[in-house]
């Protein structure tokens, strides 16, 4: 027995010290950071909460926190309603399920770069393809990058495209259904509405709430490369400058080390408060619907 732990610690290390290193550590020194004015022109000092208080004081971090809360409000509900249904179409055994599958997973392996590239050209307003389509359709055509809420649409289409794993993760959850569940249903006169709402999402739900919370937790950082490549923050005055990219911005542009660590520590705060509250939320449904205890 002992010998069989220390072959699960061996195999275990090589994650844990990446973990230690690349997580752990700079987490720990952006904390130190975070009560410094840290940069490169003079020896760090300890400024106490002197960072945070500016942070509350500048209006452009206060633009990129409304922003950020936004795109979250926005995105984790259209991507957990597109993966939920795109995992009932594709659930159940069907010919070309497997190509509509791998399809579907494909553009969350493209490299983040290439995709904002694709979504740049995308969403041009003079010479786009979906101007052109809207156009040819009779249909508005908004100016996708150079007006505040059309940009930030776009970073939340951008987001879209990129659900394959939850799609996964949903059929999976969609397979372990028994399908006794749904003919006792039909049986009783629920149609395929009924059945959905009544069998297939209740039992769902804890997965459904798993891939919310994942995607609460990504959202805030997901929208850097966008908002950097495809918007560069903009329409002014930074209608798409999330929180990310304000922490790079005032880190790697400004060099303000410190003042950017504080709006990191910032970022981590909102992100773990949003977590535990979609938690405490859905956790009132109750111990018997959710099928853990709380």
């Amino acid at each position: 027995m002992e010998l069989e732990r220390r072959a699960l610690w061996l195999m275990a290390s090589p994650f844990l010290v990446g973990l230690v290193v690349l997580v752990v550590g700079p987490a720990a020194w952006t904390g130190v950071m975070a009560f410094t004015d840290a940069n490169l022109v003079r020896p760090p000092s300890f400024v106490g909460l002197a960072n945070v208080r500016e942070l509350v004081e500048d209006p452009m971090f206060r633009l990129a926190l409304r922003s950020s809360l936004l795109f979250v409000v926005l995105a984790v509900p259209l991507r957990l309603a597109l993966a939920l249904g795109v995992a009932l179409l594709l659930a159940r055994p069907s010919p070309g399920a497997r190509v509509a599958r791998t399809a579907a997973v494909l553009p969350a392996v493209v490299p983040d770069v290439a995709l904002a590239l694709v979504f740049l050209w995308l969403f041009n307003p003079l010479y786009g393809p979906l101007n052109t389509v809207l156009g040819g359709l009779g249909l508005p055509t908004p100016s996708w990058l150079t007006e505040s809420m059309p940009a930030r649409w776009a970073v939340v289409v951008m987001s879209l495209f990129t659900v394959g794993e939850g799609v996964l993760v949903a059929i999976a959850a969609r397979r372990q259904i028994p399908r006794e569940l749904d003919e006792m249903a039909a049986e009783q006169g629920a149609g395929r509405v009924g059945t959905f709402a009544r069998v297939t999402v209740p039992l769902m739900t804890p997965v459904l709430l798993l891939l919310a919370l994942r995607d609460t937790a990504l959202s805030l950082q997901a929208s850097f490369l966008p908002a950097l490549l495809v918007t560069d923050g903009g329409p002014p005055p930074g209608a798409t400058t999330y929180l990310p990219l304000f922490a790079y911005r005032e880190g790697f542009e400004y060099l303000r080390y410190g003042y950017a660590a504080s709006a990191t520590l910032v970022m981590f705060a909102i992100t773990a408060s949003a977590v535990w509250l979609e938690y405490r939320v859905v956790a009132r449904w109750g111990p018997g619907r959710l099928g853990w205890s709380v």
